[in-house]
This record gives C-alpha cells, sequence and structure tokens, in this order.
C-alpha cells in the first residue's frame, strides 16, 4: 500500500468509524502525519481525493473540515466514476435505473398535487414541441428529476440524476432512427403522467419501467455516437 492510500484509509477511518463527525476539524497536519506515518505531501493528496469524494471540505485560512456527509451529495459525487463507463457497462446499470425510477414513479403517484402535476406538464409540452437537442435533454431531466423530487427521497433523487446525466452523452437525434425513438419516448411521457394524474402508483410504475427499458433497447439495438463536451453544457 503506498503512502498516499494508508493516509486515505487512515483518514477515511477517522470519518467513518465517527472520530471525526459531519462539521468536525481535522487535527492538525503534523499530527496526523506523525499517526498515520506519512509525508504532508502524501497526506495533502489524499486530503484532495476525500474532498473529490464531498467527504472533507478545505478551508482557507482555517483548516479542512468533515463536510455534512449528506448522503444525497456523496452519492452525487458516483457521476466522477459513472462517466468513466462504457456503453456496455452503461447498459448493465440500465437495470438498476429501471428499477429506481418506477420506485420513485410511485411513491410520487402517491403523493403529487394538482399544481406539481401542471409543472410536469409544462415539461412534456417542451419534450414534444422540441426537435434540439439542448433543449430536449434539459426538459426531459427535468421532467424526471422534477418527479424524483415529489417521490420524496433527496438521497434516490441525487442518484437518478447521476444516471440521467451519463444517458445525455448519447444523441437522440443523431440517427435515422432518432424521430422514431422519440416519438416512442413522447408516448411513454404521457402514459407516466396519466397514471399520475390518476394517482395509480401500479400504473405508475409500470409505465416508468417501461420508457426506461426503451431507452435501454434503443441504446443496446443503435450505439449512438457520443455527444462533446461543449454539446453537453
Amino acid at each position: 500500500m503506498s503512502a498516499v492510500d494508508r493516509a486515505f484509509h487512515g483518514l477515511r477511518h477517522m470519518i467513518s468509524s465517527g472520530r471525526l463527525g459531519p462539521g468536525d476539524r481535522f487535527p492538525p497536519e503534523g499530527d496526523l502525519c506523525d499517526e498515520l506515518e506519512v509525508s504532508r505531501g502524501s497526506l495533502r493528496e489524499a486530503v484532495r481525493m476525500l474532498g473529490a469524494l464531498g467527504a472533507v471540505e478545505v478551508r482557507h485560512g482555517s483548516g479542512t473540515y468533515v463536510s455534512q456527509l449528506r448522503p444525497e451529495d456523496l452519492l452525487g459525487r458516483l457521476s466522477l466514476t459513472v462517466e468513466l463507463v462504457p456503453l456496455d457497462g452503461l447498459l448493465e446499470l440500465f437495470e438498476i435505473r429501471r428499477v429506481l425510477e418506477a420506485h420513485v414513479m410511485a411513491r410520487a403517484a402517491a403523493r403529487i398535487t394538482p399544481e406539481e402535476l401542471q409543472v410536469l406538464y409544462g415539461f412534456i409540452e417542451k419534450i414534444e414541441a422540441s426537435d434540439d437537442p439542448v433543449e430536449f435533454a434539459d426538459a426531459d431531466h427535468g421532467f424526471h428529476a422534477e418527479i424524483a423530487r415529489i417521490g420524496g427521497s433527496r438521497s434516490m433523487e441525487a442518484l437518478l440524476t447521476v444516471f440521467r446525466s451519463r444517458s445525455r452523452y448519447y444523441r437522440v437525434f443523431a440517427l435515422p432512427e432518432g424521430p422514431e425513438f422519440k416519438r416512442g419516448g413522447d408516448e411513454d411521457h404521457r402514459a407516466i403522467i396519466a397514471a399520475l394524474a390518476d394517482r395509480d402508483p401500479t400504473a405508475a410504475a409500470a409505465a416508468a419501467a417501461a420508457h426506461i427499458a426503451r431507452s435501454e433497447r434503443w441504446l443496446r439495438t443503435t450505439r449512438p455516437p457520443v455527444v462533446d463536451d461543449d454539446a453537453r453544457d
């Protein structure tokens, strides 16, 4: 195990064991180096790694602190690794996403208000009217994110955001099959919102699962081109 790894695992254990809790300030750098038997350079690299995971916050002039360790914040950092997954790996993750989306949809159907339903109808109108890839992706993300919010779990919302953001790497309109796929997706959205309007958790879950399954089939069959960074922003 390298010195950086030793420092990383040592600091992580201090947090996971409860020795350092949310908002706590780390001991002085020199004390940590002595305890973990690492150099200052190795310790600082370990702190940077924990910072990338959202576990610590470095406050210049003040020190290093444990973050609030909110599950939704830590889960959101999974995007750092999920973005590295190639298409075949992403297709495996769709099984997880299908289950989670169905669960969130059922929760939303039991909780949704008339006002929230109108917000979703607004997103659907934008999705159906758009032929611009970026506008479409933004509206589609907003539709699903709003449903996840209504579902009431911030952790679930954060995890689904990671999956959805990764899917945006692929263009819906780039291939000849794109318009047909969009029409099918529009139909899925209408089925979803109809189930939500009926406050039917079972129908909502089934509609969500069918929608995600359609996306998975499309990606598996067409293997569309990846969007470059500028086009995603």
